[in-house]
């Protein structure tokens, strides 16, 4: 009965131990620079600017991704562009704001702005709102750009 209950304490210690690692990477987490939650790459494909976005997407990173989305120097929008979100989990109101100000950027340059690989998560959200109806979501960067 006293290897058992040695036993049972053994977990108990082991499951201690993890709780304070999960603690700590919370902890970090909530002090890192919030920006920093996502990650931008710009590249130019057949004409098209396609920006590829990782991470989260809420008010603190909204003009990070305005940036990315538009001219840096503020000049007239780039016209076509594809925005892949297949690495982004999670997206607010910020985010639903940031595209539609996008779209109608490029709209009134002649341009357009389309949407692809969103995972379900995000593509509902898209969708609650009616914004795939006013973007075009596809489900890859090809069918974006060849659309």
């Amino acid at each position: 009965m006293g290897a058992s209950h040695h036993g049972r304490g053994a977990e108990s210690a082991a499951h201690g131990a993890n709780l304070s690692a999960v603690e700590e990477t919370v902890t970090d987490n909530q002090k890192a620079d919030r920006p920093r939650r996502l990650s931008v790459e710009r590249e130019v494909i057949d004409g098209v600017r396609v920006v590829t976005v990782r991470g989260e997407i809420d008010h603190d990173v909204k003009g990070v991704l305005t940036e990315a989305l538009l001219s840096e120097d503020g000049a007239v929008p780039p016209p076509r562009i594809v925005a892949d979100l297949s690495g982004v989990t999670f997206m607010d109101s910020s985010g639903i704001n940031v595209f539609v100000a996008a779209y109608q950027q490029v709209s009134g340059a002649q341009g357009w702005l389309r949407i692809a690989g969103a995972q379900d998560s995000v593509l509902r959200v898209l969708q609650m709102v009616g914004v795939d109806t006013l973007i075009p979501c596809h489900a890859t960067i090809e069918q974006a750009l060849h659309t």
